[in-house]
């Protein structure tokens, strides 16, 4: 996660993309979340079945803290200089990108969970200016923080893909 986001520091000083290009940032966040994608595989079917503690809060707390460590290590890399964007961006961004791997996760087992952030960057990248609705919705990562429909989007992402994961569990 951390030489990702320090190769793309690397990249972003030359000032080629611009200040208010979110581009290397969401690549930067995506990376990270499909990094610690891997970490949401669970190790033992019935380790969780006989779990004293139940494993419903530890799965949701693994996947804040990951989007967490996501967040932190560009906010980190952006003090050495080269901002990339905001904080409120970040925020909003690791916390979806890790909303997605874990419905990722849920759906598909932690070996593909970083199938669902990789495809909506590749779609992302591709598509054309957000115009309507439910472009704004599927452009979510490159929307300006404050922006109602990719805060919302990503809040929603958040919300279903963690509680998923949190219920379900990785699937085996």
């Amino acid at each position: 996660m951390l030489i990702g986001a320090v190769a793309v520091w690397a990249l972003a000083r030359d000032g080629s993309a611009g200040p208010g290009d979110p581009r290397l940032a969401v690549l930067v966040l995506t990376t990270g979340a499909m990094a610690v994608s891997t970490g949401l595989g669970g190790q033992d079917l019935a380790l969780d079945r006989t779990a004293a503690i139940r494993w419903m809060p530890r799965r949701a707390a693994h996947v804040l803290l990951a989007g967490a460590a996501v967040a932190a290590a560009l906010l980190t890399v952006q003090t050495m200089g080269v901002s990339m964007a905001t904080t409120a961006f970040v925020v909003r961004d690791s916390a979806g990108l890790m909303g997605l791997v874990a419905l990722g996760a849920a759906l598909s087992g932690g070996q593909y969970a970083w199938t669902l952030p990789f495809a909506w960057l590749s779609s992302v990248f591709f598509a054309p200016p957000p115009t309507s609705a439910p472009m704004r919705v599927a452009m979510w990562m490159l929307l300006p923080p404050g922006t109602p429909a990719g805060t919302w989007t990503a809040l929603v992402i958040t919300v279903v893909g963690t509680t998923a994961y949190a219920v379900a569990g990785p699937r085996r």
